[in-house]
């Protein structure tokens, strides 16, 4: 599952296409899965669609030849936060989650919610020349996972503003991590 930024944000699926997973599939990029990206709405967060998305999520499942063991969340931006908060609220759905240039909201009871992602492979990606979405801000997330026993890897790219979506989902170490994790329940 991936979750698109702001700038997607529409109700034209070909704004999907801009950034992330999807860009690299119309690129022509193999990835070996099954790559489900919806589209949230202008103007919102992902937030209020988490229950769509879980829904979207057992249709697939029930339809496509999916181990349901091995569920993926990532996201970029608004879709980072939108990672770490539905893998918090959805946290036996997801296998393991890699969360670029996102955060956890005050609102939502972060950073202290993050303690139940303790258990859950984890690979969050930032930049550090990022003005929108504050490093600091998944560096608080990483270390407080760290305190109460996580083991999060975190990468965070000393050279970039903002897109380190690209380089993120072009490097083939994210996916032998990613792939290697399968749910032992």
């Amino acid at each position: 599952m991936f979750l698109h930024g702001s700038g997607e944000r529409r109700r034209d699926l070909r704004k999907l296409r801009q950034h992330g997973l999807p860009k690299r599939i119309a690129q022509g990029h193999d990835i070996p899965a099954i790559v489900v990206s919806p589209q949230c709405p202008l103007g919102l967060w992902w937030t209020p669609h988490f229950g769509a998305i879980v829904g979207l999520i057992d249709t697939i499942v029930a339809t496509q030849k999916i181990d349901p063991k091995r569920i993926y969340l990532t996201g970029l931006s608004i879709g980072g936060y939108g990672c770490w908060k539905l893998a918090s609220q959805y946290l036996q759905r997801f296998t393991a989650i890699v969360p670029i240039c996102g955060s956890g909201r005050k609102q939502f009871g972060f950073p202290a919610r993050v303690n139940v992602l303790r258990h859950l492979p984890i690979w969050a990606f930032h930049v550090a020349l990022d003005t929108v979405v504050l490093p600091h801000e998944s560096e608080v997330l990483i270390k407080t996972l760290r305190r109460c026993g996580g083991s999060p890897r975190y990468t965070l790219d000393p050279d970039l503003a903002l897109d380190c979506w690209s380089a993120t989902y072009a490097e083939p170490a994210l996916f032998a991590w990613l792939f290697e994790q399968k749910m032992l329940s």
